[in-house]
C-alpha cells in the first residue's frame, strides 16, 4: 500500500503559485529596505549550540533544533542519559532566531564594517513549535538591524522603514504599539516581583492576550506577588494612554518618566503614523533592554512585526558593549495576505505545441519571445486542452498560443488570453 508522502510536519512546500507571492513580497520588502540605507547579509543556519543557549532567546532557547555531535558513542550516551544534559551530545543548533547570528557575525566581522552598521537579513529560522494555524517549525523572518546607534534614530529609521514596507506591501493603514523594557521594571517593582524572577513574570505578562488578567495574577502569584487587585491594574494598564504625565497630572509610581517621555519623543518624530503607548507590551525575548514595538493592523487580531533595542547581546560576544536596535516582519502572517502585483512583471505566455514539431523550432521561436521580453513555457497539446489552460493560469501565465506545422515565427503566434 502506498504511504502518504508529505513534508515534516510544522514545515511545507510551496508549489509555484503560492512560491510566486512569497517571493514578490520578499522583493518588495528588500527593495524598500535597501532604499532606507541597509545592507543585506547572510550567515550560516547552524550555530555553535552554547550561542544558542547561552540565555540571550527567552523560551525560543528551548525550541532550539540541536544537531549532534560526529562520532557519538555508547558511553557519550550514558553519561548524557547519567547526568539528564540532552545538550552534551551536540555541538550545533538550527538558529531560532536571526538576532543571535546577527550578533556573531558583528562580532566576527567588526574591523570590516562601518561604524553604524544597518543589516538586512531575510532567511529561514527553525523551532520545535507544536505545528498549528499560522505557527511552523520552518519560517522565514524579514529583519533589519542597526548596530552602533545609541540614540533613537535607529528606532526611527527602523520604525519608518517597517511601515513604508508594509504600505508597499498594500498593508496600509498599521499602528505601532510602544513600550519600554524600563516601564516594565517599574511595573514589576512596584508589584514586589524579585529581580531574579522578573524575566520569568515578564514571560507570564507576554501571556496577557491569551490567558487574560486573571490568568496572569493567578501565575503571578506563583512567582511572590501577593497583592491582591494585580487583575485589576493589568486591565488599567492595558488601557493606558499617552496622557499620563500631562497637564502637570501626578504619574503612577510605576511610571518610569525618563522611559516615557523618549517614548513620546519617538510619537513626535513620526507624524502620520498611528502610534499607541501599550505599557503591558512585552516582546517574549530576554535580551531587550529598553524601547520595544510591535506593528497592529485594525483588520487583523495578531501583531505583523515587532522588535526593540538590545543593548547588551553584542557584548556578550565581544567583550565590549555595542548598542543595537532591531524589528523583524511576521512575514508568514503577511505573506498569505497579498496577491502578486502584475506591475513590473514581465508578460508570462504558453506555447502548446504538436508533438511532431522538432525542437530546434520550438527554441527558435522560444528565443524569439525572450529577445522580447517574455517569460515561456513549452507545453505538449494534450486531449483536456481546458485542463492544461486551466493549470497554466493557476501558474500565473497571462496568456497562449498554439504552434503547428503551419508556424513560421513568433510574429505568426495568434496569443490568447488565459482565463477568457
Amino acid at each position: 500500500m502506498a504511504q502518504t508522502v508529505t513534508p515534516p510536519r510544522g514545515m511545507r512546500d510551496f508549489l509555484p503559485a503560492e512560491k510566486a507571492r512569497r517571493e514578490h513580497a520578499l522583493s518588495v520588502i528588500r527593495g524598500v529596505y535597501a532604499t532606507h540605507g541597509f545592507d543585506e547579509i547572510e550567515t550560516p543556519v547552524m550555530e555553535d549550540s552554547s550561542r544558542l543557549h547561552a540565555g540571550l532567546g527567552g523560551d525560543n532557547e528551548k525550541l532550539a533544533f540541536a544537531v549532534m555531535k560526529r562520532g557519538i558513542t555508547h558511553d557519550d550516551l550514558a553519561a548524557a542519559a547519567a547526568s539528564g544534559d540532552a545538550l552534551a551530545l551536540a555541538d550545533l543548533g538550527l538558529r531560532y532566531d536571526l538576532t543571535v547570528p546577527l550578533a556573531r557575525f558583528y562580532a566576527t566581522h567588526r574591523a570590516a564594517l562601518p561604524p553604524v552598521f544597518r543589516a538586512i537579513q531575510i532567511a529561514p529560522v527553525w523551532r520545535a513549535e507544536r505545528p498549528q494555524k499560522g505557527r511552523y517549525r520552518q519560517f522565514v523572518q524579514c529583519d533589519i538591524d542597526i548596530i552602533g546607534e545609541a540614540g533613537s534614530l535607529a528606532e526611527l529609521e527602523l520604525l519608518t522603514a517597517t511601515v513604508a514596507a508594509l504600505d508597499a506591501l498594500g498593508l496600509s493603514g498599521c499602528r505601532i504599539r510602544l513600550n519600554d523594557r524600563r516601564i516594565l521594571s517599574g511595573i514589576l517593582a512596584s508589584w514586589g516581583v524579585a529581580e531574579d524572577l522578573r524575566e520569568r513574570a515578564l514571560i507570564t505578562i507576554d501571556k496577557l492576550d491569551k490567558i487574560g488578567p486573571d490568568g496572569v495574577a493567578a501565575e503571578l502569584a506563583t512567582l511572590g506577588v501577593e497583592k491582591p487587585d494585580v487583575a485589576d491594574e493589568l486591565r488599567q494598564l492595558a488601557n493606558a494612554d499617552w496622557s499620563l504625565a500631562d497637564g502637570g497630572a501626578q504619574p503612577p509610581a510605576w511610571l518610569d518618566l525618563d522611559a516615557y517621555r523618549d517614548l513620546i519623543a519617538l510619537r513626535d518624530a513620526v507624524p502620520g503614523t498611528g502610534i499607541d503607548f501599550d505599557p503591558t507590551l512585552v516582546r517574549g525575548m530576554g535580551y531587550y533592554t529598553g524601547t520595544i514595538f510591535e506593528i497592529a493592523h485594525p483588520d487583523f487580531g495578531y501583531s505583523l512585526g515587532g522588535g526593540g533595542r538590545y543593548d547588551h547581546m553584542i557584548g556578550r560576544f565581544l567583550g565590549q558593549e555595542v548598542p543595537a536596535c532591531g524589528f523583524s516582519i511576521g512575514f508568514e502572517r503577511i505573506v498569505d495576505l497579498l496577491a502578486v502585483r502584475d506591475e513590473g512583471r514581465p508578460r508570462s505566455v504558453v506555447l502548446v505545441y504538436d508533438a511532431e514539431l522538432e525542437p530546434a523550432e520550438l527554441l527558435g521561436l522560444k528565443h524569439e519571445l525572450l529577445a522580447s521580453g517574455m517569460r515561456v513555457r513549452f507545453e505538449r497539446r494534450a486531449k483536456n486542452l481546458r485542463g492544461l489552460l486551466d493549470r497554466v493560469s493557476a501558474d500565473g501565465f497571462d496568456a497562449w498560443a498554439s504552434v503547428t506545422a503551419d508556424t513560421t515565427d513568433a510574429a505568426s503566434l495568434a496569443f490568447r488570453d488565459l482565463g477568457a
